[in-house]
């Protein structure tokens, strides 16, 4: 199943890693952290382009990483390595990094300030931070359409999910200033997500994701009226190029403070 995730993960975001990959343009001699990883696309993909430098990738989940492991050896890549771990409170070198990236892997810390601290602590002056977040939940369709079936008439949480944590671009780099990075830009990306080639693929795709199978565990006898929601929700949004929901992200760019 973990497998399937990443691919999964993989799929629904090629459009948004294309435009993420041409963003981070990592140096020939780079030394690149990967926050968040999951399954090592990003690192992979900084990897082949920092060809005489280093990537490490960091994430929470040691089944990620091991599909992240196995995926670059295949490759025959031997500049990527994959740890587990928090970044808001591993120990990395100081200024040890040139290059720190993240895909949809910053917005989950627990104390963003403390995180975001000791990412920049583990870049060296002038080193340039490449993130791709979500914008609200709100400009985002995958979730505000998807909440919606599975719980018709339920307001969005007056609370920030933490998929959309880093959404404010104003708190957002208020946090990277106290962190030591300037010159803090956000630019828009507009790309659905992809939830598979037809209706069945998608349906058992997000059946198995946790964002649909918590709430539908809580359904009880109103499960299959739940299912059948979801499945009318994909049977719309069904188009030519597969099963697609619109999506607002930000790039994120930033350089580490000199001195």
């Amino acid at each position: 199943m973990v497998l399937n995730c990443a691919d999964f993960y993989d799929a629904e975001l090629r459009r948004h890693n294309e435009i993420f990959r041409s963003a981070v343009k990592a140096g020939r001699r780079d030394r690149v952290l990967d926050i968040g990883c999951g399954a090592g696309q990003s690192a992979r993909d900084a990897a082949r382009t920092a060809v005489e430098g280093r990537v490490l990738g960091v994430d929470v989940s040691a089944q990620m990483l091991d599909v992240a492991r196995r995926r670059s050896a295949e490759e025959g890549l031997r500049n990527v390595v994959f740890e587990q771990g928090d970044a808001q409170r591993q120990v990395f070198p100081s200024a040890g990094f040139d290059l720190c990236i993240s895909r949809f892997g910053a917005m989950f810390f627990a104390d963003p300030a403390a995180a975001f601290a000791n990412i920049g602590r583990a870049m060296r002056p002038g080193a340039r931070l490449v993130w791709m977040v979500w914008q609200s939940q709100s400009r985002n369709e995958w979730s505000t359409a998807i909440q919606q079936a599975l719980a018709p008439g339920t307001a969005m949480s007056a609370t920030t999910a933490p998929a959309f944590s880093l959404s404010d671009p104003a708190i957002t780099t208020e946090i990277l200033n106290a962190s030591g990075f300037g010159s803090v830009d956000f630019a828009e990306v507009h790309e659905p997500v992809f939830y598979g080639p037809d209706v069945d693929s998608a349906y058992e795709a997000l059946t198995g994701l946790y964002m649909v199978k918590e709430p539908l565990a809580r359904a009880g006898p109103e499960a299959d009226a739940v299912l059948r929601r979801l499945r009318d929700l994909l049977e719309a949004h069904l188009t030519e190029d597969g099963v697609l929901f619109d999506s607002r992200a930000w790039i994120i760019t930033a350089y580490r403070a000199d001195g």
